[in-house]
């Protein structure tokens, strides 16, 4: 059967703009996941020297793969029966992200902890021992300060909400939820790389970044020392306990066992690159040298 006239649109079609095609948050799905790699990228490279004084003060190598799409049956069976599993409260919204560290890596930093070598013999323990408990604690500070910094926020925006080291026990996600998962590699040579699986449901990617991003600009204004990046920056402090000149004379004639007598001041400068910080009288501590302050000069 053909028709007698010819169809004509009533009226013209919808033309959607992009901004309503997207997302929730006003991006493509795919912008939240390269949002939350370039995160991972960013916690790699703070953790390695954060993990330093596990490690007997060498930095470990930690490398972050991609961000993935997953679920909550393929993590469960990365992450084992026993690991140490942190559910950190994100943002003011408090939004739960997972942080999952292998129990074999725990177990080795405590053994190292004890004069060890960090092996683990025999198989894992049904539950962590308290030494592990302890050091999983330390582990737990050293993250919630680099993941605040990772993603931009004061650490006060993140905080460890729940542990547990039954990941099924701790219950992170919703039955079913899909999530955003990405794993770092932390690397020490002559020995197996261990993981550090993050975790989130993928409907909180948004208001994780959405915060960070709306977050009130700061008055500039004198650095603080005590905030991040300047409060883990090392720097060489000496403490000159004698300052004497010599003639050319006497140092050329000086010989092995000549005893040169020397005055300690009352008041031992402590400078940083050259330059006078602050003053003290030296005393002892702990069957040590030590510097007691007396004065600042900053």
């Amino acid at each position: 059967m053909k028709p007698q006239r010819a169809f004509v649109a009533e009226r013209v079609a919808a033309q959607h703009c992009a901004e309503l095609m997207r997302g929730a948050g006003g991006r493509p799905a795919g912008d939240w996941m390269a949002l939350l790699g370039a995160a991972g990228d960013g916690l790699a490279r703070l953790l390695g020297p954060a993990l330093a004084p596990l490690y007997g003060g060498e930095a470990p190598r930690v490398k972050a793969t991609p961000a993935r799409q997953d679920d909550e049956l393929m993590l469960g069976a990365e992450i084992g029966p026993l690991a140490a599993n942190i559910l950190y409260r994100v943002t003011q919204g408090g939004v739960p992200v997972l942080v999952s560290i292998q129990a074999a890596a725990v177990l080795g930093l405590v053994d190292r902890t004890f004069g060890g070598r960090g092996d683990l013999r025999g198989g894992l323990p049904e539950r962590f021992p308290l030494s592990a408990d302890l050091m999983i604690r330390r582990i737990e500070t050293i993250l919630t300060a680099c993941l605040a910094a990772a993603l931009g926020l004061p650490e006060s925006m993140v905080q460890a909400d729940r542990r547990d080291g039954s990941l099924a026990a701790l219950a992170p996600f919703a039955s079913g939820a899909s999530l955003s998962a990405m794993k770092l590699e932390v690397i020490e040579e002559g020995r197996e790389p261990w993981p550090i699986h993050i975790a989130l449901a993928e409907p909180f990617l948004p208001a994780l970044f959405d915060e960070k991003a709306a977050a009130p600009v700061q008055p500039k204004g004198e650095a603080d020392p005590h905030a991040a990046p300047f409060a883990d920056l090392p720097l060489e402090v000496s403490a000159v306990l004698v300052d004497m000149r010599m003639s050319m004379a006497v140092l050329a004639a000086l010989q092995p066992g000549q005893v040169l007598p020397v005055a300690v001041a009352r008041q031992v400068p402590l400078k940083i690159a050259g330059r006078t910080i602050a003053a003290g009288t030296v005393g002892e501590a702990d069957d040590r040298v030590a510097l007691r302050i007396t004065q600042t000069q900053y």
